[in-house]
């Protein structure tokens, strides 16, 4: 858990604020601009990249505070071609 500067506790607003901040003092210094990122974006990155990386599904689900598994799987785990791709030669050359 984090506190913010009164020692409460920091809630998505408090950290969607912060990215806001961040995002916004990058920005004025750089050519290239970064996109918005929020909070939700990231738990949808973490969730991902934790099932690609091959954590099992019901620690994820458990780690992700969801009550139903599909939640996980078919909402916050985005997969493509390429790594439907890169498992199907992992499993043929092991």
């Amino acid at each position: 858990m984090f506190l913010d500067k009164n020692d409460m506790p920091m809630v998505a607003l408090h950290w969607e604020k912060y990215l806001e901040h961040i995002i916004q003092k990058y920005n004025r210094i750089y050519r290239i601009q970064m996109p918005k990122v929020t909070p939700h974006v990231c738990r949808h990155t973490f969730c991902s990249n934790m099932a690609k990386s091959g954590m099992n599904p019901k620690t994820l689900q458990y780690i992700m505070g969801h009550a139903d598994i599909s939640v996980t799987l078919n909402t916050y785990t985005h997969v493509n071609f390429d790594d439907a791709k890169e498992e199907v030669y992992r499993i043929a050359n092991s």
